[in-house]
């Protein structure tokens, strides 16, 4: 089958991209995991003995990397549309989040526990059409915190990644709403190109 211009392009990036090389050197699942190594370093997000739920978790770098930080005490829950190799202590749910009995299933396996970190690297799948893609990110990002609102423990924090666009203002406002604090967070290996942002809430109210 013949590369489009776009895919061409693509893989040309990806092949000169220094975060693909180092993760491939590394052994990481993926260059996700270094923009959450970058936010924690510097926000503090884990320690040991923590219950944090990975939304849109494959291939598994997050979730690679939360289990090595929370520890053997620590708990580690993740879901993805798509399949993901496993990862000792991670418990993950193959399934479409935007479904009710995927996401009652992820209720089910907390049973009941409450959580003390919500991390989303969710992401619809882009079709080029700049409205419709960022409607789409916007709905995944509204449903995680959603989630949110009915697992975090009080003083629970969320790390979400969303895009800068249309409803943007608002779910930021949103999430101000329910957090003491929230900050903004653009890691280096977030490409400059993409509006992609990281909010973090802490303080769950």
């Amino acid at each position: 089958m013949t590369r489009t211009r776009s895919s061409q392009r693509w893989l040309a990036r990806n092949a000169r991209d220094q975060y693909v090389k180092r993760a491939r050197q590394e052994g990481a699942r993926s260059r996700a995991i270094y923009k959450l190594e970058e936010i924690d370093r510097r926000d503090r997000l884990f320690r040991a003995g923590m219950t944090v739920v990975d939304l849109g978790a494959a291939p598994g770098g997050w979730s690679q990397y939360v289990k090595g930080r929370v520890g053997d005490t620590g708990r580690v829950l993740a879901l993805d549309i798509q399949p993901m190799e496993p990862i000792v202590g991670v418990d993950f749910i193959e399934g479409d989040f935007t479904e009710q009995p995927v996401l009652d299933l992820l209720m089910q396996r907390l049973q009941g526990k409450p959580v003390d970190l919500v991390i989303s690297d969710m992401a619809p799948n882009m079709i080029g059409v700049a409205s419709v893609d960022q409607a789409r990110g916007m709905t995944l990002a509204e449903l995680a915190l959603d989630f949110a609102d009915k697992a975090l423990r009080p003083g629970g924090s969320l790390l979400i990644k969303s895009f800068q666009g249309a409803g943007f203002n608002e779910f930021h406002l949103a999430l101000r709403r329910r957090f003491e604090k929230l900050v903004s967070r653009k890691p280096l290996a977030s490409r400059a190109e993409s509006k992609e942002v990281y909010l973090l809430g802490r303080g769950f109210r």
